[in-house]
């Protein structure tokens, strides 16, 4: 039976390294590589049942948006990231979704509200299961949309740029439960602050969130 990845492999074959990129960067974000791997080039050429070029290119990409490193002489290694790191990220991003809100709030569509509101009901779901991996992805979906619903593609690009390099970050921080359930509370004062079409509120929350998130992390991060 064809994998997700040799199925998409077959219709997009001069998308190569950019598919490779994409199940390396799934790999690494879904714990099956952790902080400190070494990534072995034939070995996922091997895997993926690609040659070793586009595999190549892949670890430049995903050296460029921070999730490995290239070490001269030693190869490539899923990135270590320190708390100080992931605090002067956090202090870029907390800026970045705040002014979104703000924008968001004042102009969102009720159709936006509409593509916001199931994937809270979802949230809710994957958080009673204990579903970390299900909550983490519906998370990055939900934070995601909402930037896009701003309609400022720039805005948008500087967000997924940043927010890259934070994304075995952020899983970490939702292992536990009880991360798992405030998260959740503080995505639904999100909701409800644009429901009521309050840019400031809509801010306090994203920003509550934010800050709250880097409490969290404490220990969670690894050195």
């Amino acid at each position: 039976m064809a994998t997700d990845f040799q199925t998409a492999l077959g219709a997009l074959k001069k998308t190569l390294p950019s598919l490779v990129r994409d199940e390396v960067e799934r790999m690494i974000v879904a714990g099956e590589l952790v902080p400190g791997d070494k990534l072995n080039e034939s070995d996922l050429a091997e895997r993926l049942q690609v040659s070793r070029g586009p595999v190549r290119e892949a670890f430049r990409a995903l050296e460029e948006s921070g999730l490995v490193r290239l070490e001269k002489n030693r190869g490539v290694f899923v990135r270590q990231l320190t708390a100080e790191e992931a605090g002067e990220i956090q202090s870029v991003r907390q800026v970045l979704e705040e002014h979104a809100m703000r924008l968001l709030a004042a102009n969102i569509k009720d159709e936006d509200l509409e593509n916001i509101r199931p994937l809270i009901r979802r949230m809710e779901r994957a958080c009673q299961e204990h579903s970390v991996d299900v909550y983490f992805a519906l998370n990055l979906e939900f934070h995601d949309l909402l930037i896009r619903a701003t309609g400022n593609r720039k805005l948008h690009e500087t967000y997924q740029r940043l927010v890259n390099e934070l994304r075995l970050y952020r899983r970490l921080l939702l292992e536990d439960s009880s991360n798992l359930e405030c998260s959740l509370a503080e995505h639904q004062s999100i909701l409800e602050a644009l429901e009521a079409r309050d840019p400031q509120r809509a801010a306090c929350a994203m920003k509550d969130h934010i800050e709250h998130s880097l409490r969290r992390s404490g220990s969670r991060v690894h050195p």
